[in-house]
């Protein structure tokens, strides 16, 4: 579960972390009441789940009433990478004099959290990690003993952090490992902690990803989970109990079973196309749990063709046959091309008995996924 910055940055403010004063709107009128409330100039910042938001034009300046009016209008209402923004969150503009990096993840190749501090804040990190991984210093923790002070402040000056805010950023290091550990994140970041013109250290962003599966130990957390969510369809996910992801692509896809849907993402990248969705329905395929995933993938306006990736175990193959059909036969028009791949148990009755005139049947999932990256590019080119 990922939290929007402004849940983010509520929670660093609790646990103590430096952060603009700022507040959340979701009109024009209400962004410019609390841009008036505030110090000009003030950020407008689109709330949705993407990078890149400053350079899409979601993250606007404003120097007086008039250019917030502007921003808020500009913004709100905007497609932000398929995501329409129905939210901004207003703060306080930090005059800085540098970006830098702090953030907290688990390193899965050495089996331990992983503090990693930068000078090169307020640019894609991923890019910095792949092009310049020396600018990034990385101090690994014991989690029986957590982050010791001495750690903290290890990374803070092996990064070159100046020495006047060296203490201050430490501290951040300190509360944001924290933060990682009390509350079962997956990641906690600031990208970037900015230092202002009057040498004070501030969170100008705030990313946290929690682990939904320790929600039932983190009451605060699991609160929050219905506005974290991004949209309608993740919304939906939750309703239905599916695993669901949203991605940039246009080619819609749903499996029984997260290593199927993986597998299905990656020949959909290797054969040219670009996955819309990772979509795992879980254990079985009944009629209402696939009419509930084609709802989902269907209402996802990027989707140009959809391909099913179904393994017949315990549940036979003709009784998936079954459901798919009685799932696409609940709706008036199929939206976009369907493709289906089954394997399994009675694999074989369950490709006889799927409705070739709602669905194309392919075999091998490679020629599945094939066919719907082709169909994805037929209705993109349209």
């Amino acid at each position: 579960m990922k939290l929007h910055e402004y849940q983010a940055k509520e929670v660093f403010a609790d646990a103590g972390i430096p952060t603009p004063e700022s507040a959340l709107a979701t009109s024009v009128d209400e962004a410019v009441e609390v841009a008036d409330a505030l110090d000009y100039p003030v950020a407008v910042k689109a709330q949705v789940h993407v990078g890149g938001r400053g350079k899409a034009g979601g993250i606007k300046l404003a120097e007086n009433t008039a250019e917030a009016r502007e921003a808020a209008e500009s913004i709100l209402g905007m497609d932000l990478k398929g995501y329409t923004v129905d939210r901004v969150l207003v703060e306080e503009a930090v005059d800085f004099t540098n970006e830098l990096y702090v953030g907290v993840t688990m390193d899965r190749s050495e089996g331990a959290p992983v503090v990693m501090v930068s000078e090169r804040g307020g640019v894609d990190i991923e890019s910095v990690a792949e092009e310049a991984p020396e600018d990034i210093v990385r101090e690994h923790v014991d989690p029986s003993f957590g982050l010791q002070a001495y750690q903290a402040r290890n990374a803070v000056y092996d990064a070159g952090i100046e020495q006047d805010v060296a203490g201050d950023v430490a501290k951040i290091v300190q509360g944001v490992y924290d933060l990682w550990a009390d509350s079962d994140a997956t990641e906690v970041e600031i990208n970037p902690v900015m230092v202002t013109s009057e040498r004070d250290v501030v969170a100008a962003d705030a990313v946290m990803k929690l682990d939904e599966d320790a929600l039932f130990r983190q009451p605060a957390f699991a609160d929050m989970e219905e506005d974290a969510a991004e949209d309608d369809l993740e919304a939906k996910a939750n309703e239905y109990g599916f695993d669901y992801v949203r991605l940039d692509g246009n080619t819609g896809i749903i499996g029984n079973g997260a290593g199927l849907v993986m597998t299905t993402l990656d020949l959909v990248d290797y054969y040219g196309g670009q996955p819309a969705n990772f979509l795992d329905i879980g254990g079985g395929a009944k009629a209402d749990r696939v009419a509930n995933a084609l709802d989902m993938v269907f209402s996802d306006e990027n989707v140009d063709s959809v391909v099913f990736n179904i393994f017949g175990g315990i549940t036979r193959g003709d009784e998936v046959a079954r459901g798919i059909n009685s799932a696409l036969e609940q709706f008036d028009e199929i939206p976009t091309p369907v493709v289906v791949r089954l394997a399994g148990t009675n694999a074989a009755e369950g490709r006889e008995i799927l409705n070739d005139d709602l669905v194309t049947v392919e075999e091998t999932l490679e020629g599945a996924v094939q066919r719907a990256v082709e169909y994805a590019d037929e209705e993109d080119i349209q």
